[in-house]
């Protein structure tokens, strides 16, 4: 069956005419969830006032959960680390060191107002990152977020490598994409991943999957596939907090 989101035309999420360049900055420390929201929440306002630069955070954060607006109490097993309710969509996820963060912070008023073909071009740009390490990503029509295929574990087995939580306000976007490089994957049993309770889905991450892949590679072609699909950015800006 083709998936729906794979069929929507990505070509139109280019900048238009004169937008300028996306601001591309990564955070060298872990950052506290709360003060990236903060940081999120305060440009994205400027952007949509047209007073700053669209920008794509990279980061790592401290190990912590965070609960998206369909997040249910049920899914937290082991509240071995600090909960967050948060804004955007999905479930509950974890997040921590050795997994790359991309907050994404575009104005889709002036690109395409869309949110469904925006989720669909984040996971473009996933599998398109993946591509540059010979892993094949793929969507899932009942499941947000990249899987890739795991023969090895059984029939039917397939592991998530990359989650995706989105919010909008007044058409700029912000929260983002989470991919796995090389996370504590048993930091992932305390909770039920993003709803996820089928025993045949799992979690994976690059390094678990055999490929000895540094942040600075992943970052190298998160770049690459960003401006594949959404357009030109400029100059990196590397900070130790935002």
């Amino acid at each position: 069956m083709v998936n729906a989101r794979q069929s929507l035309d990505l070509t139109t999420f280019a900048q238009p005419a004169g937008g300028g360049e996306v601001e591309w900055r990564i955070a060298a420390a872990p950052v506290p969830y709360p003060e990236a929201v903060a940081e999120m929440e305060a440009r994205a306002a400027d952007i949509a006032d047209r007073k700053a630069p669209e920008r794509v955070w990279l980061l790592e954060h401290p190990p912590l959960y965070t609960s998206g607006t369909s997040g249910r109490q049920d899914d937290l097993l082991d509240p071995r680390f600090p909960v967050f309710a948060t804004g955007r969509g999905g479930q509950l996820t974890y997040h921590g060191p050795g997994q790359r963060v991309a907050y994404v912070m575009l104005d889709l008023k002036r690109r395409r107002p869309d949110v469904r073909a925006y989720v669909a071009g984040l996971e473009e740009w996933i599998i398109r990152t993946l591509d540059a390490f010979n892993v094949r990503g793929e969507r899932r029509e009942d499941r947000v977020g990249v899987w890739v295929r795991r023969p090895d574990k059984g029939a039917g087995h397939e592991d998530k490598i990359a989650a995706i939580g989105v919010r909008l306000r007044r058409w700029v976007s912000f929260h983002g994409i989470a991919i796995n490089v090389e996370p504590d994957l048993s930091h992932f049993s305390a909770i039920v991943p993003c709803g996820v309770a089928d025993p045949r889905y799992g979690v994976t991450s690059l390094v678990d999957l055999g490929l000895p892949v540094t942040m600075i590679d992943v970052d190298v072609a998160l770049r690459q596939a960003f401006e594949q699909v959404f357009g030109a950015t400029g100059a990196r800006l590397t900070e130790a907090t935002a």
